[in-house]
C-alpha cells in the first residue's frame, strides 16, 4: 500500500470557484464594482509569489494577508486586508470539491493511503471539505514540513515522509514534483496546464476515477 498525496487547492478543491465567490461577496460588501474572479486571480498570483519567495516558513494566512495588501494597493482599493483575509479564510468550508473527488478518493483509499501535500496550514486544512477524506497522519502541509511549493525541499521532505506518488494539477506543482524526482500522476483540471518550460508528466488522467488503474501500473513498475 503506497502513500499517494494530492494537492489541495487544484487537485481536490476548485479553489478559483470558491475564492472568486468569497471575493465577490467582499467586493459587494465594500460597494466596489470589482469582479470577484478578477480579484481572486490577482490575489492568488501574489499569494503564490509570496510563497515561492519564502526562505523560512511563515503561516499561510500571513502570505494571504501580504498578497491581499499588495492587491488592494495596486488597485487603489481602501479596505482592511487583515479583516478581509479572515473573511476569505472563514469561507473555506464553502469552497467546492471537484466533482470527481468524493467518488474517486475512496476507490484510491481501498488500495493505498490517501494523503495531501499542500502549502496550507493544518488548521486551515481542517476547515476544507477535503479534510474528511484524508487521515490526519497523511496530511503533509508546509507547516509540518517547514517548506513551500514549488521549492524542491518540500518534495524531498515529502518523499522522506513516505510519499511514493504525488497527484498535482497546477503547472508549478507538477513541475516542482517532477524536478524533485517524485513519481507524478497529473490530473487535468480546467484552468490549469503543464509548464511549457518544464518537464512533462509521463502519467496523466482526465478524471480521478481513472487513477486507481494508473497507480496499479505505476507502482507495479517501480
Amino acid at each position: 500500500m503506497a502513500l499517494v498525496t494530492f494537492d489541495l487547492f487544484s487537485t481536490l478543491i476548485d479553489s478559483r470557484s470558491g475564492g472568486s465567490a468569497a471575493f465577490g461577496a467582499l467586493a459587494a460588501g465594500h460597494g466596489w464594482d470589482v469582479d470577484g474572479a478578477d480579484l481572486y486571480d490577482d490575489w492568488d498570483a501574489r499569494n503564490k509569489a509570496s510563497q515561492a519567495d519564502t526562505a523560512e516558513w511563515v503561516p499561510f494566512a500571513e502570505h494571504c494577508r501580504r498578497a491581499l495588501t499588495a492587491a488592494y494597493a495596486a488597485r487603489g482599493l481602501a479596505a482592511d486586508p487583515t479583516a478581509d483575509v479572515l473573511a476569505l479564510l472563514d469561507s473555506l468550508p464553502d469552497w467546492p470539491l471537484w466533482p470527481d473527488v468524493a467518488r474517486a478518493l475512496p476507490l484510491v483509499a481501498d488500495r493505498h493511503t490517501v494523503g495531501v501535500l499542500s502549502n496550507v496550514d493544518d488548521v486551515l486544512f481542517r476547515r476544507t471539505r477535503a479534510a474528511a477524506l484524508v487521515a490526519d497522519d497523511a496530511v503533509l502541509t508546509s507547516e509540518r514540513l517547514s517548506a513551500y511549493k514549488p521549492h524542491p525541499e518540500i518534495y524531498r521532505r515529502a518523499a522522506g515522509a513516505g510519499v511514493e506518488v504525488h497527484v498535482p494539477a497546477s503547472a508549478r506543482d507538477t513541475r516542482g514534483a517532477l524536478e524533485a524526482g517524485l513519481v507524478v500522476v497529473r490530473v487535468a483540471r480546467p484552468g490549469h496546464r503543464v509548464d511549457p518550460a518544464g518537464p512533462r508528466p509521463e502519467h496523466e488522467v482526465e478524471d480521478l476515477a481513472e487513477l486507481p488503474a494508473v497507480l496499479d501500473r505505476v507502482i507495479a513498475g517501480g
